[in-house]
């Protein structure tokens, strides 16, 4: 399994939205769940994010909460994260990455199994 940061990243100002996207390749998407993380400028990798392998159960960060939506489509081999009212403190590399464990998890331990190579969203005026 491959995943890659299709598109989506880019700059935006404040309060602004927008939406990446995470293809993957290979077989067994559906078997994974998937998450969304984030390293900003001086700062540690973080998680954002998680969904379960149907999409059913989510999972996010408290920062986000509200703000930020991810989803799945199994038939595409795609996970995407809807980011609305952006702030300034968004601003970060975010990648994307499946990995075989619950994603009730991924916020505790970042050891995931497949990463992508990441997208840069900058939220500036």
């Amino acid at each position: 399994l491959r995943c890659s940061c299709r598109r989506g990243g880019g700059l935006v100002q404040p309060g602004g939205s927008l939406r990446l996207s995470c293809a993957a390749s290979g077989r067994g998407f559906s078997f994974y769940g998937m998450g969304w993380f984030r390293q900003g400028p001086g700062k540690e990798r973080e998680f954002v994010a998680a969904v379960s392998r149907s999409g059913d159960s989510t999972y996010y960060r408290d920062s986000v909460k509200g703000r930020f939506t991810i989803s799945r489509d199994n038939t595409k081999n795609t996970g995407y994260l809807q980011m609305n009212s952006l702030e300034p403190e968004d601003t970060a590399v975010y990648y994307c990455a499946a990995d075989n464990r619950h994603p009730r998890y991924y916020s505790r331990d970042a050891r995931m199994d497949y990463w992508g190579k990441g997208t840069l969203v900058t939220v500036s005026s």
